[in-house]
């Protein structure tokens, strides 16, 4: 494992006070299937809008499709996927990432992890789009998956999984760009 590859950051209380009232009056899940929960829309909101600031970027809370990318740094198209847990990453943590937004125009993800005990979102990394595709593992909506800690749960959408370990370190977003 890289020295720092993942850059844990506090959750700021006023981010979550202003997401929980955006959420509370919008619904931001607008994919035709797999629009996620309020607590996962959260979670989502959350882990973007920590990602654009540490890009030196604002966030404006905006109803409708995003395009299916959440910001543009160095002319790429960046979405940020965030999942939500109870524990620290772990290289051998996944990422999920839902199989029809592959269709979406975007160059780059970059996976969190948004620790709801701690109140921390670590950066776990990114890789290009064409990157993701070549390394993750696709799993069909019915797949039955089971967890390092014995349980199961059972695939609800078609869905691609990325080890946090074949993640890039962010930091390499800020000095060149990719090769896609």
């Amino acid at each position: 494992m890289e020295i720092n590859k993942y850059q844990k950051i506090i959750i700021p209380n006023k981010i979550k006070t202003n997401v929980w009232q955006y959420l509370n009056e919008n619904n931001i899940g607008n994919r035709f299937e797999f629009n996620g929960n309020k607590e996962q829309q959260f979670v989502g909101l959350v882990g973007e809008i920590i990602v654009k600031r540490l890009f030196g970027l604002h966030h404006e809370f905006k109803n409708g499709f995003d395009g299916g990318f959440d910001f543009v740094y160095k002319g790429l198209k960046i979405d940020v996927k965030t999942m939500g847990r109870n524990v620290d990453v772990k290289d051998y943590f996944v990422n999920n990432f839902v199989a029809h937004q592959k269709q979406f125009d975007c160059d780059v993800y970059i996976f969190c992890s948004l620790n709801k005990k701690t109140n921390e979102l670590t950066i776990c990394g990114f890789l290009s789009k064409k990157k993701l595709l070549k390394l993750a593992v696709l799993y069909k909506k019915g797949d039955k998956r089971k967890r390092s800690n014995g349980t199961a749960f059972q695939i609800k959408t078609d869905s691609y999984e990325i080890q946090n370990k074949d993640l890039k370190n962010i930091a390499k977003l800020f000095y060149y760009l990719p090769k896609i």
